[in-house]
């Protein structure tokens, strides 16, 4: 009998049954000189910079689903709404952490949040949707054609 093995590119997706409600990611900084507002030009204070802020809560989400997406396919970010509520000092740990809260077709939401050594310092929502990496890449190459 043969193969009758579906290539990853072309596997249909059923996020829903891959990814579940309630799957939890994380990730997590010490705060240095290169993760502060001025060295990313987001301002002029020594503390987090919202851009890595979002950065951090961007990987969190990652690390909550990506690990369930079938070969050849990733989840890109859509949408994120945030708030940054404190400052964190240089050499102080941030931890962002992200759970899955609703999946809806290719689309995958999260509930975001960010703490430093003392107290909350972020929360939000973000969506990411799931691509085939392959096809995505091509209407990229092709956007770059026709420049």
């Amino acid at each position: 009998m043969a193969d009758q093995h579906v290539p990853p590119s072309s596997t249909p997706l059923g996020i829903a049954q891959l990814v579940a409600p309630g799957s939890r990611g994380r990730h997590e900084i010490t705060v240095a000189h290169e993760h502060t507002a001025p060295h990313v030009g987001s301002g002029k204070v020594e503390v987090l910079a919202t851009p890595v802020l979002v950065n951090l809560m961007e990987a969190a989400a990652l690390n909550a689903a990506e690990h369930f997406l079938p070969a050849g396919h990733q989840s890109l970010g859509t949408r994120l709404d945030i708030r940054h509520i404190a400052a964190t000092p240089v050499s102080m740990k941030v931890v962002a952490t992200a759970e899955v809260i609703k999946v809806e077709g290719r689309l995958i939401t999260f509930r975001v949040e960010a703490h430093d050594e003392k107290e909350l310092i972020g929360d939000g929502m973000h969506d990411r949707v799931v691509v085939n990496v392959a096809r995505f890449d091509q209407r990229v190459q092709d956007k770059l054609n026709k420049a």
